[in-house]
């Protein structure tokens, strides 16, 4: 198991290589610089700061130059748009904003979902599987711009339980995590009902079933352990994407996460935010599916990593 985490741990290094080298040739691809605007700056003074950042030089010595500083001394470089601050110190400042929500955003996914899925499962087309998988149908069709806003009428304004915005306190934390957490849960109950589904029908559920084993024993040793797999798979990048911040349930919520920052460094061709912010999500989705593999061999003991 240990050999294999290092093999994965080292292949990471050209997997993040090749998205980096990718992701930088398409944002200078892109039409536009950092220093346009709707009023135009005289040559002179674009040239300047073109020098100053280092952009006047071809785009291949730009990519070494930026990649040697952070190999060196993991600086992402200053920020092209937002002038006096560096991208490190964007992330100091907002990713761990955008973590925090993240990570409550998934407990509200697995908290609603993988219950959601199992009761489904176990009372197929009952009144319970019916109202767990049309809770699921509202979670996936109804978008994040659309149950932030619902849910701050309904508990901020008409009730007045929960404050309308803002991050730090409890009662701040509980509309966006639900706003962002409530698609997530509604993937992971549909996924959990059908893995359920199929587990519960094989002949090893049957078998301990005829050696008198009492259902809640069943079901948790050994239906919902092996069910669990499909929806560990999903996980990995879902935690991912949670993690490094949701640009519109942070607007809508006045959160000052990353979301935000990814977006106008996009518009804004600010090239160093948005090599940063590509890498810092790679980094995520490869190690939280490193995680999942790993909980493959707690899940299911025939798999062996060697």
């Amino acid at each position: 198991m240990l050999r294999y985490i290092v093999r994965r741990l080292l292949w990471m290094i050209p997997v993040l290589i090749f998205i980096s080298i990718v992701t930088f040739g398409l944002a200078h691809a892109v039409p536009g610089g950092p220093f346009d605007t709707e009023k135009k700056r005289p040559p002179e003074i674009v040239a300047n700061l073109e020098k100053y950042y280092g952009l006047d030089k071809p785009v291949p010595v730009q990519y070494l130059n930026w990649l040697t500083k952070i190999i060196t001394k993991f600086d992402f470089g200053p920020s092209l748009v937002q002038r006096g601050r560096t991208v490190n110190e964007i992330f100091a400042a907002h990713l761990p904003v955008s973590a925090q929500l993240g990570v409550l955003a998934l407990l509200v996914a697995l908290v609603i979902g993988i219950p959601l899925g199992i009761i489904a499962a176990l009372k197929q087309n009952t009144f319970w599987d019916y109202l767990g998988m049309g809770v699921a149908v509202f979670g996936v069709s109804v978008p994040n711009i659309v149950l932030g806003p619902l849910l701050i009428w309904i508990f901020a304004l008409a009730l007045g339980w929960l404050p309308v915005a803002g991050w730090g306190k409890p009662s701040q934390m509980i509309m966006p995590s639900i706003a962002l957490g409530l698609g997530s849960s509604a993937i992971i109950g549909r996924l959990t009902r059908a893995s359920m589904l199929q587990v519960i029908r094989e002949d090893y559920i049957r078998t301990a079933r005829a050696k008198g084993l009492t259902e809640r024993v069943i079901m948790i040793r050994h239906a919902l352990k092996n069910a669990f797999i499909p929806v560990a798979t999903v996980l990995g990048p879902m935690f991912a994407a949670l993690v490094t911040g949701t640009f519109v349930v942070e607007q809508i919520f006045a959160i000052p996460g990353m979301g935000k920052y990814f977006i106008t460094s996009v518009t804004n061709r600010d090239y160093a935010v948005v090599m940063g912010t590509t890498l810092l999500y790679a980094v995520f989705l490869v190690i939280a599916n490193l995680a999942v593999d790993i909980t493959y061999a707690f899940l299911d003991p025939r798999i062996r990593y060697t």
